[in-house]
């Protein structure tokens, strides 16, 4: 029986502060990359929206059940007849009471029908060479991890400030993920000191492949984000990578290829349990 392969895209945006011009760019991305044979398409975080002044984003976006941007990509997964997986979108939480927002993941199938959704764990708050930001001071946080399948290859999800936090991939390495989805609105100045070294460690450590899907350039809110978007095999090469605008990348995932590095370097099977270190003594002279 032959390993499964997966056609793959990985969509670099400059999203502004209208969704529905956001909306409109990602249509035309992901019907470029349908016509080049693209079964699975990875969009970045905050695909519909970057909007710095985070009243107004509180008042234009819904819930996972009444959000129009929610409906429009679950159309458009359909009529391509892919798995559309959106990188993340800003959505009201469903929880009684709570007034932050979450910052969601969602994977379509070919139907339409959401199959998997991950609320981003890790939030950014950071200050950083004169950046400033509180993501927690408007999202919730999310507590499970999530794995889907999508054209018979096992993805495992995550969002931006997560490639930071190896503990996620290994979890999810060990729970069957061959692919590690990416999505992110990297700082410049992070992105040109971490960015590669970091995505690149989380496929080789695992012997994933990274889809790493993200914003790049100015965009309307007044924001830079790095861009360079990435494709990464699990030898830890880069596969495919934009610069800075707009575009779509595009390769083969093989699970062959995921079996071949995890069997020439088996870490996953030589993971040990282990104690945390003990407090040192301090030892008082006689």
């Amino acid at each position: 029986m032959n390993a499964p392969r997966l056609s793959a895209a990985c969509m670099q945006l400059r999203s502004g502060t209208d969704i529905a011009a956001n909306l409109r760019t990602v249509r035309t991305l992901a019907r470029e990359a349908r016509a080049r044979g693209a079964q699975y398409i990875l969009t970045p975080e905050n695909t519909t929206i970057m909007e710095e002044d985070k009243e107004r984003l509180r008042g234009i976006v819904g819930t996972m059940k009444d959000d129009a941007a929610v409906r429009t990509l679950s159309d458009l997964a359909q009529e391509l007849e892919v798995f559309l997986h959106i990188g993340s979108l800003p959505l009201r939480s469903e929880e009684p009471g709570e007034k932050r927002l979450v910052n969601r993941s969602i994977l379509f199938g070919p139907d339409g029908r959401a199959l998997a959704i991950y609320d981003k764990i890790h939030l950014f708050d950071v200050d950083v060479q004169g950046e400033h930001h509180r993501e927690s001071s408007y999202i919730r946080p999310g507590e499970q991890a999530v794995l889907a399948n999508a054209g018979g290859l096992r993805i495992g999800f995550s969002i931006c400030y997560d490639v930071r936090f190896p503990a996620l991939y290994r979890t999810l390495a060990l729970a069957g993920a061959q692919v590690f989805a990416i999505p992110a609105a990297f700082t410049v100045p992070t992105g040109r000191a971490h960015w590669h070294v970091l995505t690149r460690a989380r496929a080789i450590e695992n012997g994933a492949y990274v889809l790493a899907a993200t914003q790049g350039g100015l965009h309307e809110s007044g924001r830079f984000t790095y861009g360079h978007s990435l494709i990464i095999s699990p030898w830890g090469e880069i596969v495919a990578e934009a610069q800075d605008e707009p575009t779509v990348l595009h390769a083969t995932l093989d699970a062959a290829h995921v079996a071949r590095v995890r069997q020439q370097i088996p870490v996953l099977q030589h993971e040990r349990p282990f104690s945390k270190p003990a407090t040192p003594r301090v030892l008082r002279k006689v």
